[in-house]
Order: structure tokens, then sequence, then C-alpha cells
């Protein structure tokens, strides 16, 4: 059987309406098996997963019986890794959720959505788990400007008559309240104005401190933290301040705000995937901002890496195109990262982030059957993270488009 494809095609069974969808029976066998939390690899490994779930993970003379007439992925010659955790992803319909999954990111944040598709594609994800990533909601964003996401929820058509948009306590509290009656798992936010947005100067303040507290507050009353989009250091050192939990973007933050963040625990999700791609826009102001902010971004995440503040890999990948999760990871060692910590940033680090620590990250007994199977070292090029010979999502073995 040729290396990275099943001997047998495994498909859901018994799942019944309203109830996750039971995941699939799998072994994958033969390559090199990387552990990120130790940094162990392991020759010749075996890993059995059953229901969705790993059994047994390590070297062949130690896994123990294999069970019979299970399909087989044979992996000789390749490496595999745990499927990779997307920290700040867009994903607004079920094809691009799926692409998702196929090019590595098998668990995932929402930078939130219009319409609140993310909800539904957490509860997809749990019905038919081959066709989304385990997903962490943020429904809609809270923005001065809501645009046409006031018609997401009745109970937002009230919001549409303030002059000056969401920014009085009333309103920042009312749109978080609708976000966690509609079932979001964390509340996104801004700072700043955007970087992908020609006419927007994304060093402009949208939200101050007193602001950035309220929207904190009233998350943490429904039990959820806050991802804030920021680029400059006074907006950044802001959020950190009001106990945001994680900062998204983040290219000008300095020194002083590093330290709090390493002090309050506070995440960085840079994601210097969409930085880069800003480079190479046909326009010529984001093409600019791409080249002057991504040095810059570069700079900021190794220095965070040297402070120990924690970091999580994330594309931003948003309109339709969804881009690997493992080209996130070569940025962060292209930053200066050792390619180990680079791949913890979408694995552990991650993983610990959105929740999933018991979960993802890692190919250990307990952990979900999500695995990356690819054609080279990730230790000695992590490059290869983004060209996946073969995904498995909750023991199901996901076919190329």
């Amino acid at each position: 059987m040729p290396a990275g494809t099943a001997s047998a095609a495994s498909a859901p069974s018994g799942a019944r309406p309203g109830s996750p969808g039971r995941g699939g029976d799998l072994v994958v066998e033969g390559g090199r098996l990387l552990d990120p939390l130790t940094g162990e690899v392991t020759e010749d490994a075996v890993v059995v997963i059953a229901g969705g779930v790993v059994r047994a993970a390590g070297a062949r003379g130690r896994v123990g019986r294999v069970p019979a007439g299970v399909p087989v992925l044979r992996a000789h010659g390749q490496w595999i890794l745990p499927g990779l955790v997307d920290a700040h992803i867009h994903l607004n319909t079920a094809a691009e959720a799926r692409d998702a999954v196929l090019k590595g990111a098998t668990s995932a944040r929402s930078g939130s959505t219009n319409f609140y598709q993310d909800v539904a594609v957490r509860e997809l994800a749990r019905q038919s788990p081959e066709r989304a990533p385990r997903l962490r909601a943020a429904g809609v964003f809270v923005t001065p400007d809501l645009g046409d996401t006031i018609l997401a929820d009745p109970d937002l058509a009230p919001l549409a008559r303030l002059r000056e948009g969401v920014r009085s306590p009333e309103a920042l509290r009312r749109v978080v309240e609708v976000n966690l009656a509609r079932g979001a798992d964390t509340i996104k936010t801004r700072v700043n104005e955007r970087a992908g947005l020609p006419e927007q100067d994304p060093l402009v303040q949208v939200y101050d401190h007193e602001q950035l507290s309220v929207i904190v507050a009233a998350a943490e009353r429904g039990g959820k933290g806050v991802l804030c989009h920021s680029y400059s250091e006074k907006g950044c050192h802001d959020a950190v301040t009001a106990g945001i939990r994680s900062l998204e973007h983040g290219a000008f933050v300095g020194e002083r705000t590093l330290r709090e963040m390493r002090r309050r625990g506070t995440y960085f999700t840079p994601t210097l995937t969409a930085i880069a791609g800003l480079a190479e826009s046909p326009d010529p102001v984001l093409a600019e901002r791409g080249r002057t902010y991504l040095p810059v971004l570069k700079r900021a995440v190794l220095a965070a890496h040297e402070l120990g503040v924690p970091l999580a890999a994330g594309t931003d990948s948003s309109g339709g195109t969804v881009d690997p999760i493992g080209r996130e990871v070569e940025l962060m060692h292209a930053a200066g990262l050792p390619a180990l910590d680079a791949i913890r940033t979408a694995t552990t680090g991650a993983a610990k982030l959105l929740g999933f620590a018991s979960t993802a990250g890692r190919l250990a007994r307990g952990f979900s059957g999500d695995v990356l199977v690819v054609d080279g070292d990730p230790l000695a090029d992590p490059g290869v993270l983004s060209r996946p010979a073969r995904v498995v999502r909750a023991g199901f073995s996901v076919p190329a488009a």
C-alpha cells in the first residue's frame, strides 16, 4: 500500500441528531512520531485511534496489540505529528472549514464572523468532525461600526440608532451579552483600526482602556476571555492592562507591554501570515504597509519569546482563502524561534490558549485522534507543515478535495 494512504475508508456511524458524531478507528504506523511537549522523536511509531481518541502512541514494540480489522495509514519514511491549531481564523462556510482541516488545522479559534457562522461551524465539527476543525467560536465582532452585522440578531437592532456606534458602556455590554446568548466561546474586539483596509490607519485607536475594560468585564461575567485586534504600542498596552486573554497582530507592541503580558500570562497571536500577505497585495498602500510591518512584527515575536510571553499561531485567514497554519509556524521560525518552539505555537501552546490542553496538541493516550503526516523533518524545515501528505481528524483520514 502506498505511504500516506489508508487501507479502508472510515465513515461516521451511530451519530444521532443533536448528539456529537462518533470518531473513527484508525492505526497510523511506521513513521517518526514527534511529541511537541517533550521534543521526543520516536522511530517506527504506531498510533492507535479508537472512536476518535488516541488509545496508544509510541514505539511499535511498546504499543501492544494493534486491533485487527482497523484501517491502517502507513507512514513509513514520513513524520507523524498532532494536528495543528490555528488560534485566529475566520470560517464563514462549510467549504472553508473543510479546507482548514485539509491544510492541517484540526483545531481552531474563530476571529469572529459577521452572522454567527462560526457557532454553526463549531456544531458541524461536533456532528461530523472530518468536515471542520474543533472550534472555539467568537460570534460577532465588538466594534464601533457593526455594519451589516446589525442584522445578525434582532437583539442588536436597537444599536442601529446610536449615532456614534457601539461605544457607550451599555452598548458594549449589550454586544457581549448577545454574543454569549448565541453561544460564543470567546469575545473578539479591537483597539486599533484595520491594517488590511487602505483607507484605515491601524495605529489609530478606536477603544480606550475604559471601554476595553467594560468589554472584558462583561465577557468575564459569562466566563469567557477576550481576544483583541491591536497594532499600536499604546493600544496594545491598554488592551493588556484591561485584562484581555490574547493580543492579536500587535506589530508595534513594546517591551513594557510584553513584560506585562508575561506577568499576566497574556498570549500573543501575531498572525505573521496575514501581515506577510499584505506585502504581496496589488494595492500599493497595503503592500508598503506589509513590507514595513513584517520585520517589526518579527522582532516583536522574538522579543516575546525571549521574555517568556506565551505565543500562539494564527493565520487570520478570511475572505474565502484559507492559508495553511504550517506557514505561520514557518514564519515563527523565520522570526528567530527554534523549530520545536515554533511548532509548539501551533500545538501545545495554542491548545492551552484555547482550553484544549488535554485534547489537542499531542498524540498521547486520551488526546483526540488528530494527526498530521508530512514528507520531511519539521525540526529541520518547519515549512513541510504547510504541505501535509495526509490529515486525520478524530480518527477519520480526510481525503484530498
